[in-house]
């Protein structure tokens, strides 16, 4: 036990080392630390086995690679959905992605299900999910137990951000893509990816909340938009003046997020305003922040007004996760990735779960009392 406290005293001290370069201001969540000795949480296994109705064969469905999870909390115990590729195939984009689920009591040991819990069947959503498959998933749920999966549906054509639904995050019922209706299918079609759905703190739960009588999300890869919905499933992205994609957060040249500004985890409504955390790549040419390496994904915080969540009021100038682990710079994407997708507020922690280079599951976290 003694020893146990050591190592995470020194883990913490190294995150506090890390963030005292760059402190963070009072808007902003963390620092988040790295438990000692922990990670990667989750890895892939070759010996996991299911009966793949896309192939009509058994298949070891986790032998490539798993990542990029989302996180959720029920029953007292804390749920983590990692995507997980097969090896059918050789580069990113190219395999079949399903996603598993692994269950924990303290947010770090965790116990895997021995097949996946949501992948491309024979059923409605076939068109888009064959043969790439289910990715990237981010869940929330309500005050009244519903769970809400955005995920991206890969057919290897067209990526859709889509919504799921599911009561126990085992047995899932798939609604399509999430702008399938919106200005009459306007944006069904078109490539869209990476939501956070906005959450708050209420009897010391993160469920998902209303802005302005409507439920919202901040989504987008390379820029950040807005979408609103009424039901949770059909969305509304907001448009400009001139009728195009409103863009509320872009790519800055010369800083981290130079060439991107993907959404991470589920939006928290703080006392300061709405806080998204999301992933930054930096460009691999001219543009980029020389301080980190070309092509790198690290985090970055943006703070939206409350009342206008569309105006940035405050945004990080530098990364606050950045790949540091051999196991975060060696993979699928060995210049360096922690790409975050999953943030649950658990036992009084803020638990923050990321895919390591594309190739495995890590996780940090952020204790507010300090302890």
């Amino acid at each position: 036990m003694v020893l146990k406290s050591l190592l995470f005293a020194v883990a913490h001290a190294v995150g506090l080392f890390a963030t005292a370069q760059h402190p963070l201001p009072d808007w902003a969540l963390g620092p988040f630390i790295r438990p000692a000795h922990i990670n990667p949480v989750l890895a892939p296994d070759t010996q996991s086995i299911f009966f793949d109705p896309m192939h009509k064969k058994k298949l070891a469905w986790e032998a490539g690679d798993v990542f990029n999870p989302a996180a959720a909390v029920k029953n007292g115990k804390l749920y983590v959905l990692y995507r997980a590729e097969d090896r059918s195939a050789m580069g990113i984009g190219k395999r079949t992605s399903r996603l598993g689920i692994a269950e924990s009591r303290d947010g770090i040991k965790m116990k895997k299900g021995p097949e996946p819990v949501f992948y491309p069947d024979e059923d409605s959503q076939k068109e888009n999910e064959w043969p790439g498959g289910c990715e990237d998933p981010r869940i929330a749920v309500t005050a009244n137990g519903l769970y809400v999966m955005l995920y991206t549906q890969w057919n290897r054509k067209v990526a859709r951000l889509a919504v799921a639904t599911s009561k126990d995050l085992k047995n899932w019922t798939k609604h399509g893509p999430a702008f399938r209706k919106a200005y009459d299918g306007r944006f069904k079609d078109m490539f869209s990816k990476s939501a956070s759905m906005i959450t708050k703190i209420e009897n010391g739960k993160q469920v998902i909340t209303k802005i302005k009588g409507k439920y919202m999300m901040y989504w987008g890869e390379r820029f950040m938009n807005i979408a609103t919905s009424d039901d949770l499933v059909n969305w509304t992205p907001s448009l400009d003046e001139k009728g195009n994609l409103e863009l509320v957060v872009k790519p800055r040249r010369g800083y981290f997020d130079s060439d991107l500004t993907e959404c991470g985890p589920p939006a928290i409504v703080t006392d300061k305003g709405i806080l998204v955390l999301y992933n930054g790549k930096n460009k691999g040419g001219m543009g980029r922040d020389t301080s980190y390496t070309a092509n790198t994904y690290a985090a970055g915080q943006v703070l939206f007004d409350l009342n206008d969540p569309s105006r940035v009021i405050g945004r990080l100038d530098n990364p606050f996760f950045v790949p540091t682990e051999p196991f975060e710079k060696s993979g699928q994407y060995p210049a360096g990735t922690v790409f975050i997708e999953g943030l649950v507020y658990f036992s009084g922690k803020w638990f923050l779960y990321y895919g390591c280079a594309d190739s495995r599951v890590g996780v940090a976290i952020y204790d507010p009392r300090g302890k």
